[in-house]
């Protein structure tokens, strides 16, 4: 059996957690088993390399920042190699180009888009244990790309399509996929199963389990894997398609911080979509947007995350008196909260239970989005914590939590 496991940053932090990660996948080794390992970085070397290079440079090379983000790994990889061959095993690491993972050129966010295996199934006919770098590619001009952070799960989830794996786990520091971040809900329940749509849902409106783009390959190419703690012997939770049942569910709650809300009192239908072009061609994701309609002009509201605000304002203050006329308004520190599931939208009693919660908390809705699988809204930053907390416990009273 050919099985790829992927070891998160927490999993491989110290050396004592790198040699507990070798035990583990010394003893599926020892079954006969075929085994790919791809790491992340240990612990925070990422963040420390981020913080090394700024103090070279404020604005460094994005081609050079790769090549510095891409050590971290390799690290990783050789280290690991180094303790499986102290246990007696056979293990070779080897980085995106070794293994044949070719990217497209964008620098800090490029997407896998083809997997040579011959050198992998190469050294696995040697029955080496074969450990691969996550988080980055190569073009074909040899050139380091990085994915993205948290971009591991997606390499080892393009790995075990491109092999056939029969088996693909992700070790993190949690147990699973919960109802809410067990680390902030201490009464979070874990699933035993998930479909796609509802942990893409969840990745992509803040959950941190996993990468968004893995399950969106996992979906893709029907891969089926599981989530599990690499410091404890719990039940995974397993990631795989689920035929639609009539039963509407929440499967999880979640908040992705640090959003803020732009409203624009005056513009003019016709300058809508002349607005919204000009943001999307400066690379600006909006999230909820809202339009209100009076006899001349519209009024437009929508969020985006703080870290595109800079470039937003730049866009607005160029064009203010041309596509739009009034002041614009912006509302800092606010959350996106996020209630997702199969028709939670559209499930009265989901929907009761929802508004009812944030109203009896007093907690200000700033805008609503729906959607056939989620409900988000935004609320303030502060309010967060006590959110999810009431929330949780109204669905998991009323038994709206299908596991």
């Amino acid at each position: 059996m050919l099985i790829v496991q992927k070891y998160g940053g927490t999993s491989v932090a110290d050396t004592e957690k790198i040699f507990c990660a070798a035990d583990r996948i010394a003893q599926d080794y020892l079954k006969n088993h075929n085994m790919v390992i791809v790491l992340s970085a240990q612990g925070d070397t990422t963040d420390i390399l981020l913080e090394k290079a700024d103090e070279i440079s404020k604005n460094p090379s994005k081609r050079e920042l790769d090549a510095l983000l891409a050590t971290g790994e390799q690290q990783s990889a050789a280290l690991m190699a180094m303790a499986l061959v102290e246990l007696g095993l056979p293990a070779i690491s080897l980085n995106s180009q070794q293994a044949g993972i070719f990217s497209t050129s964008e620098h800090g966010c490029a997407k896998i888009v083809s997997i040579n295996p011959d050198r992998i199934n190469s050294e696995l006919s040697k029955r080496n244990i074969v450990i691969i770098t996550g988080f980055q590619g190569s073009t074909e001009h040899g050139e380091t790309m990085t994915l993205g952070r948290g971009a591991s799960d997606t390499t080892a989830i393009a790995l075990a399509a491109a092999l056939s794996a029969d088996l693909c786990e992700i070790y993190t520091d949690v147990a699973g996929i919960f109802t809410a971040d067990p680390r902030k809900i201490k009464d979070a329940l874990k699933h035993r199963e998930i479909c796609y749509d509802e942990i893409m849902e969840l990745s992509a409106m803040g959950a941190s389990v996993l990468h968004s783009r893995s399950i969106e390959l996992a979906k893709k190419f029907s891969v089926e894997f599981s989530v599990k703690s690499s410091f404890e012997n719990d039940t995974p939770t397993v990631i795989k398609e689920i035929p639609a049942v009539e039963k509407k569910t929440v499967s999880g709650i979640t908040a992705d911080y640090n959003i803020c809300k732009i409203s624009i009192p005056k513009i003019k239908p016709e300058n809508v979509n002349r607005l919204l072009c000009l943001v999307a061609l400066n690379k600006i994701s909006v999230d909820i947007l809202t339009l209100g309609s009076d006899s001349e002009f519209d009024s437009l509201s929508f969020s985006i995350t703080a870290n595109n605000f800079e470039a937003l304002a730049e866009v607005l203050d160029a064009n203010i008196g041309d596509i739009f006329e009034g002041e614009v308004s912006a509302t800092h520190n606010l959350a996106k909260l996020s209630v997702i599931g199969a028709g939670v939208a559209y499930d009265s009693g989901v929907a009761l239970a929802f508004y009812e919660t944030l109203l009896k908390e007093k907690i200000k809705i700033h805008l609503i989005s729906l959607s056939t699988i989620k409900i988000s809204t935004l609320i303030p930053g502060e309010d967060v914590e006590r959110a999810l907390s009431s929330l949780h416990l109204k669905f998991k009273e009323t038994g709206m939590f299908i596991l």
